[in-house]
């Protein structure tokens, strides 16, 4: 496809010039004082779509954020894809530890540097463009139809029943997403499965205010302390979870799918270097790469309570709360394990507080097949653009609404990222290299012309 090729380089900085107005876009789902730049983002990509070649382009209302929706139908006989990305963000924050305005992007080393650069609006920006290319080339091989959503960062609460109330509109073959990493350019990957998530919060309340530490200290159970030792109970020292029932539904790879997935080149010592640590940790008996790609997993997110102010105020707090998120494998449902979860730290508490804990949010885990011709376009259209053969990878992390696109569209998922695991997103100073951006572009219309030959093939 030279002609799509030549189509970015002539086009290439007003490409980045759209990006960047998306990317300066405030979209953090995560703050309802953002819902002006929710629907802003919204409608900056209804346009983009619109000016694209969209036959139709629309914003639908939500009970959150926006959805954006278009399609071109071009022939009934043809597969139809359905292209699934995200406009909102992470907080920024902390900003003291950017190196640049987050939402100012900003060309160094090769790589944009700002929020959402990679996740997901660097990563949405290449089918939006990709679809601009084939349709200015006449190259577009099958129908396209594309929902974007603003509430992924948050838990995509409104996208289930967006789906259930269009699932006749949202009709096709298969979901194409680009929210994901590969290993690098070097050594590409697809990722063919993603660990489910479970979120609850927990709060531990004890006496009706703060009290004098001296006066009440040792009379009084300390709301910090007990969650402090409820934590410390829900992972024993082989890091196994040590909620009873947590592993009932845990389906372990065999012996042959974890000596494929150990072909995966991993150097600890890199892997040790890139986040700042001189140990890691895994669960007996499973590798560090398996421990975050196939094993289950709990973390806390967040923890406070009392004071934690500047200089020293002694009292005994009254309540102490946490937010814990526990990574699923294939066969976990996120809510049965949340039930499992607050039961059994309800369990922990002693007498003298009172535990208040609730599910927040998550979803079940995903595995794509690898001999459909869903993945195997997906394979193609890398293989021609690096030169060799995408290795499958499974990844520790989490898009809970892509077994809700199972349960209600009844369509598999294909993960076609660019991202690398050093774009720090979520993190400050989020990057993606200009080359995987670009190189994204050049994939995504592969993908299109091979799915539809292969699709044709039977």
């Amino acid at each position: 496809m030279e002609n799509i090729k030549n189509y970015i380089e002539t086009n290439r900085e007003r490409f980045l010039e759209e990006l960047f107005g998306l990317i300066r876009i405030h979209s953090v789902s995560a703050s309802a004082a953002n819902k002006a730049d929710m629907v802003r983002a919204a409608e900056y990509i209804r346009d983009l779509l619109e000016a694209n070649g969209a036959d139709r382009a629309e914003v639908y209302a939500t009970p959150g954020n926006p959805v954006v929706y278009g399609e071109k139908m071009i022939d009934p006989s043809l597969p139809t894809i359905l292209v699934y990305g995200h406009y909102d963000v992470m907080p920024a924050e902390p900003l003291d530890k950017w190196t640049s305005n987050p939402f100012e992007p900003e060309i160094r080393d090769g790589k944009i540097w700002a929020r959402g650069a990679d996740d997901d609006k660097g990563q949405l920006f290449m089918h939006l463009k990709a679809f601009e290319m084939m349709n200015a080339t006449g190259t577009l091989a099958c129908n396209v139809r594309f929902m974007i959503e603003g509430e992924e960062e948050a838990g995509s609460e409104s996208i289930a029943g967006f789906c259930s109330e269009y699932r006749d509109m949202l009709r096709s073959d298969v979901i194409l997403i680009s929210d994901t990493t590969m290993i690098s350019p070097e050594m590409p990957s697809v990722t063919s499965g993603l660990r489910g998530l479970s979120y609850i919060q927990v709060e531990v309340e004890g006496p009706d205010r703060d009290l004098h530490s001296g006066i009440y200290g040792g009379a009084v159970v300390n709301p910090c302390n007990v969650l402090c030792d409820i934590i410390s109970k829900l992972k024993d020292s082989d890091g196994r979870i040590a909620i009873p029932g947590f592993y009932d539904a845990v389906a372990v790879p065999t012996d042959a799918e974890r000596a494929k997935m150990a072909e995966r080149p991993f150097d600890p010592e890199k892997y040790k270097q890139a986040v700042g640590v001189d140990a890691l940790a895994a669960e007996k008996g499973f590798t560090t790469l398996e421990s975050t790609g196939i094993r289950p997993t709990l973390d806390v997110n967040g923890i406070w309570g009392g004071y934690t102010g500047e200089g020293a105020k002694t009292i005994l707090p009254a309540k102490a709360s946490a937010k814990i998120s526990m990574r699923l494998v294939p066969y976990q449902k996120a809510e049965e394990i949340a039930t499992l979860a607050i039961s059994h730290i309800r369990s922990l508490a002693p007498a003298g507080v009172r535990v208040r804990a609730e599910y927040l949010h998550g979803g079940e885990a995903y595995v794509s097949p690898l001999d459909t011709p869903e993945y195997l376009a997906a394979e193609k259209a890398y293989t021609e653009i690096y030169g060799r053969k995408p290795i499958p990878i499974r990844s520790g992390g989490s898009i809970p609404i892509i077994s809700t696109f199972e349960k209600i569209l009844g369509i598999k998922s294909i993960l076609m990222g660019f991202g690398l695991e050093s774009d720090a997103i979520h993190s400050p100073n989020e990057s993606y290299p200009l080359e995987n951006l670009f190189a994204g572009m050049r994939a995504i219309p592969l993908y299109f012309k091979y799915y539809a030959e292969l699709k044709k093939k039977g």
